[in-house]
């Protein structure tokens, strides 16, 4: 996982804006599969974090099927933020990276005040290369 802190990601290229958290959600409502999803308010923007499928399974499905790196994700999201409770996300202040090019999500999600920071799709694609996922 890329490690960043706010020097690199601006030398990068990024831009970064404080967000509220509005809501968090575990979900298996869409297609089959377990989705986390952190809803965020930038006061002229708005964005859901997440949105990676760390699950498989339905209501009433004879089989359910879990991520370990997708729990560790979560855990690493609640580190970053500074909780210890996943519901108590809402109503929090982070930072997110944003990426300077037009049409890109926002990958990279801060603490308000640390310069620690997590980045999901590095972190998806380091457990992907290790045969983690």
């Amino acid at each position: 996982m890329k490690p960043w802190n706010k020097k690199e990601l601006e030398a990068a290229g990024y831009t970064i804006e404080n967000a509220k958290i509005t809501s968090v959600d575990l979900s298996m409502a869409d297609h089959g599969v377990f989705t986390l999803s952190v809803g965020l308010d930038g006061g002229s923007w708005g964005c859901v974090y997440g949105g990676y499928v760390i699950g498989k399974g339905y209501l009433d499905a004879s089989e359910f099927e879990g991520c370990k790196s997708g729990v560790e994700s979560i855990m690493r999201i609640m580190d970053t933020i500074g909780v210890e409770r996943f519901n108590d996300m809402t109503g929090k202040y982070v930072r997110v990276a944003v990426s300077d090019k037009w049409g890109h999500s926002i990958k990279i999600i801060g603490n308000i005040i640390k310069d620690k920071w997590f980045d999901i799709d590095s972190f998806f694609e380091d457990k992907k290369a290790e045969g983690g996922l």
